[in-house]
């Protein structure tokens, strides 16, 4: 030490020496007085320091499906489970049942009531999920320990960790719980939300089964007949189609402006598959492509939608060195089995986008279908469907004059155009007991005025305002198929 005589130098040495001493005194202490780790100690005895810790970790949304597997492999025969919680002190890193056992570099844990964490099982219903616990378990195995360690802020992945058990033994009770949570899957035929997490985590939310019947589907009966052999019919005659050595797996692509009902066509099928696992992806969670399939896969019969995939099509996925989402899509389209009963539907605005991909790897998608604009028929068919909860009350040569003035627009239009009717009903008279011709009328000049060119735009109609008829008087809607509106270029290579 500069400027420190020899005696200073010696006497800061040997208190420095004594520090380091008394650190290391209370570091074992602290681990003789960590009730945890003592605890694990006591349960498993020195052999356990000879073994390894088996560590498994799974999707955040394996949760529920890990408690209720561990719900009934705790109940079998033979085997008894004490339950003890962990309480961490906070914002601190996850700890791990290696240091549990050896006794190093813990925080101050405590025993407590187990922490629990509350997640659907069920359109409606929860379950109660440990968040951080040991069990210690009894069985022909002998005495282990088991931790469970759900997702925290520090960690974004839920693990199981054995200790206490040879390898061998420990990989067989993590399969044992893998194959319940399999038989007991929670997810299995149910309607599901795929979405992720600002951390880029999978998560599934359970949504209520769609209620559109078929009279609901405002579709040419060619082409609703068309998505339905294709969707429906292959489930409709699964075992005779296995005996004859045809794939179950198919992938239908409904493509056509926005607006015109490939979504309600969609919700359609999912209800018409209401025995089905049925998977929707859109938007950013078209990402999640890769675990949606395999737990499609898992969980088959399955049903996988995809919405609006052309706004990833050049995405790229999440990963070093991945590969756009259309790619990752289609390969997980051809991962599957041949008898797996799998569906994919993807719809498009933009099926120029995507056909350059498809054409490159044949055989993904079977059938594509065009979901055109609605034709006068149709457009009459949409009027009843969409004003059958107002009170609507049109004569026929009324309803003639306003599907003659709708040329060219969507189903989207159509139902914004009634709802606006009823608000103008309202505004003129609020109790609103009749929608008239005059109403809807007014609604209709509110929808073709040249000023609403952006709302005509977000309800798919591409129309160009310098043709719009001037006035509010009776006029005919141009098709929206001149300046201003790109048609989609059809398909050449699928036979719809």
């Amino acid at each position: 030490m500069a400027g420190a005589s020899d005696s200073e130098a010696r006497e800061f040495a040997t208190s420095f020496v004594s520090f380091l001493e008394w650190v290391h005194a209370e570091a074992a202490a602290g681990r003789e007085r960590n009730e945890v780790a003592a605890l694990v100690a006591d349960f498993l005895g020195d052999a356990a320091l000879e073994r390894s810790v088996v560590t498994r970790s799974l999707a955040v949304f394996e949760h529920v499906n890990l408690q209720t597997a561990l719900d009934a492999w705790s109940s079998e025969a033979g085997r008894t489970v004490d339950l003890r919680g962990i309480a961490m002190p906070p914002h601190h890193g996850p700890i791990s049942l290696q240091q549990l056992v050896s006794g190093e570099g813990m925080p101050p844990l405590r025993l407590s009531a187990p922490p629990l964490v509350d997640l659907p099982n069920g359109p409606g219903s929860t379950l109660a999920c440990l968040q951080l616990a040991v069990l210690l378990v009894t069985d022909t195995n002998g005495r282990y320990v088991v931790l469970v360690r759900g997702a925290s802020e520090h960690d974004r992945t839920l693990g199981v960790e054995i200790a206490g058990l040879s390898v061998e033994s420990a990989q067989a009770v993590h399969a044992r719980l893998t194959e319940l949570r399999s038989q007991l899957n929670v997810y299995r035929g149910h309607l599901l939300d795929v979405g992720l997490s600002p951390m880029g985590a999978v998560t599934l939310e359970f949504a209520d089964n769609p209620a559109v019947t078929r009279d609901e589907v405002v579709l040419p009966n060619v082409v609703l007949a068309r998505v339905e052999r294709h969707a429906l019919g292959v489930a409709a005659h699964r075992e005779a189609l296995l005996a004859a050595g045809q794939h179950l797996k198919r992938g239908l692509l409904l493509y056509g402006p926005p607006g015109t009902g490939k979504t309600h066509t969609t919700r359609y099928l999912m209800a018409q598959l209401s025995g089905y696992t049925r998977l929707m992806l859109t938007g950013r969670a078209l990402h999640a492509i890769g675990p949606a399939s395999e737990l499609a896969r898992e969980l088959q019969p399955s049903a996988i939608v995809l919405e609006d995939v052309d706004l990833v099509a050049e995405d790229r996925s999440f990963g070093p060195g991945s590969s756009p989402v259309l790619f990752e899509l289609l390969d997980a389209m051809d991962g599957a089995a041949p008898d797996a009963d799998l569906v994919f539907v993807l719809t498009t605005n933009r099926a120029d986008l995507l056909e350059p991909a498809l054409a490159a790897r044949p055989g993904r998608v079977d059938v594509a279908i065009e979901i055109d604009l609605p034709d006068a028929e149709a457009r009459k068919r949409l009027l009843s469907l969409y004003g059958r909860s107002l009170p609507l009350r049109l004569t026929d040569s009324e309803t003639d004059e306003i599907v003659e003035r709708t040329d060219g627009v969507t189903a989207s239009f159509i139902k914004e155009l009634l709802r606006r009717a009823m608000l103008e009903s309202v505004h003129e008279d609020p109790p609103a007991s009749t929608v008239t011709a005059a109403h809807t009328a007014r609604a209709l000049d509110d929808l073709l005025d040249s000023g609403q060119q952006l709302t005509r735009s977000l309800l798919g109609v591409g129309n160009d305002p310098t043709s719009l008829p001037a006035g509010g008087g009776i006029g005919t809607l141009p098709p929206p198929r001149g300046p201003g509106f790109r048609q989609p270029r059809p398909f050449q290579r699928f036979n719809t």
